[in-house]
């Protein structure tokens, strides 16, 4: 099984604090940093270059969503920027997804690198069945939902999908082995669950067969970084026995 070393989410304010974190977890093995809307919006391709600079990969969080041509436009111009990830709503339907990625290798393709691999978001990991039904009107279940979705970015030919740890399982059954399962929600048993439902530990993601778990504020809002990142990465690897 293809095993990703972890993600960091960039859940900070400024440049200078990615510089810091760049600095801490600068030895060893590396992790993929996620830059996510409110950096990317804020600072644009200059904070991937950055990231990038310091030898780091990048998985380029911005969820697109909206009429396939626009995303088709908006994916070329990601797919020029070398990262190694990103992720589009597997809720815009086939025809964006397809856009999507079409976009994404012509991007690549102008600017002569491999295209990044493309996620699709299935449901966020702040939604429940109670918020599926009640708000968002949606009468199959939240895991009949997200093995929809995997189906059909499959379908669509995309990489692999982000949901939580606690979907891979009823991901794999729909869509085979190989695709990847990237899940967010980690937090270790000393952290607080902050504003998301779904949340597993690293070492549950592992034995739920995630191919790569995303760690935010338990490593970026804590006193020691490098510790935090190491013993989480260790536990994701199964070399903390």
């Amino acid at each position: 099984m293809i095993r990703l070393t972890p993600i960091v989410a960039l859940d900070v304010a400024d440049l200078t604090q990615v510089a810091t974190l760049l600095d801490q977890l600068s030895v060893g093995p590396r992790p993929i940093f996620k830059i996510g809307m409110e950096l990317f919006y804020h600072y644009g391709p200059d904070v991937v270059k950055q990231v990038q600079r310091a030898g780091f990969d990048v998985f380029l969080d911005l969820k697109l969503h909206d009429i396939p041509n626009t995303v088709e436009r908006a994916m070329t111009v990601i797919g020029a920027l070398g990262v190694k990830l990103t992720t589009i709503h597997a809720a815009g339907g086939l025809e964006m997804l397809t856009a999507g990625k079409r976009g994404l290798k012509a991007g690549a393709r102008q600017a002569g690198i491999e295209p990044a691999k493309l996620l699709a978001i299935t449901q966020l990991t702040s939604i429940d069945d109670r918020i599926l039904h009640e708000q968002q009107h949606i009468s199959i279940s939240l895991n009949e939902s997200v093995q929809e979705y995997a189906k059909l970015s499959q379908t669509a030919g995309l990489a692999g999908v982000v949901c939580s740890a606690k979907e891979v399982t009823l991901i794999r059954q729909v869509v085979g082995p190989s695709f990847l399962c990237i899940t967010p929600g980690i937090r270790p048993f000393t952290a607080q669950q902050d504003d998301q439902k779904r949340v597993v530990t690293p070492t549950k993601a592992r034995q739920l067969g995630s191919n790569g778990i995303v760690v935010g504020r338990p490593i970026t809002q804590v006193n020691d970084p490098k510790k935090a990142y190491y013993q989480i990465a260790a536990e994701f690897t199964e070399e903390q026995k």
